[in-house]
């Protein structure tokens, strides 16, 4: 049973972050609806799904010890009453080495439910190294 109430997609997003930094198994759980739905796929890792293997994932990563440093940029955000859609940058580094960074992009969907916002969706991907141009955007397909 959740005990925390996320009054926007945007708390339950800085509550996900904040756990994700910290190691803090019990608070990323917390972010996520309890639910068979629920879907999150790692950079370069298979699509997880259902509540069990979300968490299970989730558990190894903060076993591993490694602390994050995560800054989020570049937000996109689409919002309805009932579901919150955020596309993001997470600039990734170790907090052992903060100049040792990586950029993964994300999507990540959040839910109202009845006890507040809820992410049902993680899903992040190495982002390409595109040339930075600012004379011509570049458009993939």
């Amino acid at each position: 049973m959740k005990t925390k109430t996320f009054p926007t997609p945007q708390d339950c997003e800085a509550a996900f972050y904040e756990a994700l930094e910290t190691n803090n198994l019990e608070a990323m759980m917390e972010v996520w609806a309890e639910d068979e739905e629920i879907v999150c796929v790692h950079p370069g890792g298979p699509r997880l799904a259902g509540y069990e293997q979300v968490r299970a994932s989730w558990a190894a990563i903060c076993a591993s010890g490694q602390r994050l440093k995560v800054q989020i940029t570049q937000p996109v955000i689409t919002q309805s009453m009932m579901s919150s859609v955020h596309s993001v940058h997470e600039t990734l580094s170790l907090a052992s080495d903060p100049k040792a960074s990586q950029t993964v992009v994300a999507t990540n969907v959040y839910m109202r439910t009845a006890n507040g916002w809820r992410m049902i969706v993680h899903h992040a991907a190495h982002a390409p190294e595109l040339p930075r141009s600012s004379d011509t955007p570049m458009i993939l397909h």
